[in-house]
């Protein structure tokens, strides 16, 4: 009778299990797949999945716009000051000022400079959203006025990328302020013949959609994008009235006329420089 082998498995093992990378995967907030992230990051972080535009910082944004090596920005060391010294339980205004930096690498709200895209010159403001969501404070204000008196200067196209939560409140009225002063200069652009382009990205809300974000001579949007000046929530809850679905988001604003065009991340650049060429800018 042949001798029975036990076998040597029991069932589970000791040896310590492979310990899967961090950053490998990222969720999708939208169609909530599983995605890998470099598959996400090679699709201009464009969910492969469902389109979800991610939001992005600054300097990501640039690399997708401009030409390579074209961006040369202009006031990149211009930091807020706590004129109102500012206080939020125990946290001052310059504290959150240099945690925001650290954690961003981001000095402020907004990078501009000149630029190129596809060829064609242009002043390129885009704000940062890791910058303390991109909220609008007196250095927001200042730089985008100086890339406005800039684009008049050397006769060049406005490209501004706006990404916002609004309004900076530790800076209180001298944020409400930046409001009427960059639609002024706006408005001395539009005298001067000059072409202002605004891409609305999610989220684009409070002060910014309510002064220079929507002031465009042609708005674009990407897809899915949050444009409004309060969200849906706070609306809801202040009329006490169910909003329709989809509310505030670029297909809503598109379909109702205020918005000109939706398009997609991949096509911004070629879009941007065909209406810089129907435009004769």
């Amino acid at each position: 009778m042949a001798k029975e082998t036990k076998s040597k498995w029991n069932g589970f093992s000791l040896k310590p299990r492979k310990e899967m990378p961090e950053g490998l995967w990222m969720r999708c907030p939208a169609c909530e797949h599983m995605l890998y992230r470099s598959a996400v990051e090679e699709n201009l972080n464009v969910c492969p999945e469902c389109n979800h535009h991610f939001r992005i910082e600054a300097a990501t944004r640039i690399k997708y716009l401009a030409d390579e090596g074209s961006f040369q920005e202009v006031l990149g060391d211009l930091t807020a000051e706590d004129k109102l010294g500012f206080k939020f339980r125990d946290t001052t205004y310059k504290q959150r000022l240099k945690a925001e930096e650290k954690k961003s690498g981001a000095k402020e709200a907004m990078r501009i400079g000149k630029a190129f895209i596809k060829g064609r010159g242009v002043v390129l403001g885009v704000m940062e959203p890791n910058f303390l969501m991109g909220s609008m404070g007196a250095v927001v204000g200042e730089k985008f006025c100086v890339a406005v008196d800039k684009a008049i200067e050397e006769t060049l196209p406005l490209v501004v990328v706006c990404c916002s939560g609004g309004a900076r409140m530790h800076e209180g009225v001298v944020s409400l302020g930046q409001m009427a002063k960059t639609s002024a200069t706006l408005a001395k652009f539009d005298e001067a013949g000059g072409l202002y382009i605004s891409v609305l990205t999610d989220p684009t809300t409070g002060g910014v959609t309510a002064s220079f974000a929507m002031l465009g001579d042609c708005l674009i949007a990407e897809p899915g994008a949050l444009i409004g000046f309060a969200g849906p929530r706070t609306i809801a809850e202040t009329i006490k009235v169910e909003l329709p679905e989809g509310f505030q988001t670029a297909e809503f604003l598109l379909e109702r006329g205020f918005l000109d065009m939706i398009v997609h991340r991949k096509d911004l650049r070629s879009e941007i420089a065909r209406l810089i060429d129907y435009c004769g800018r």
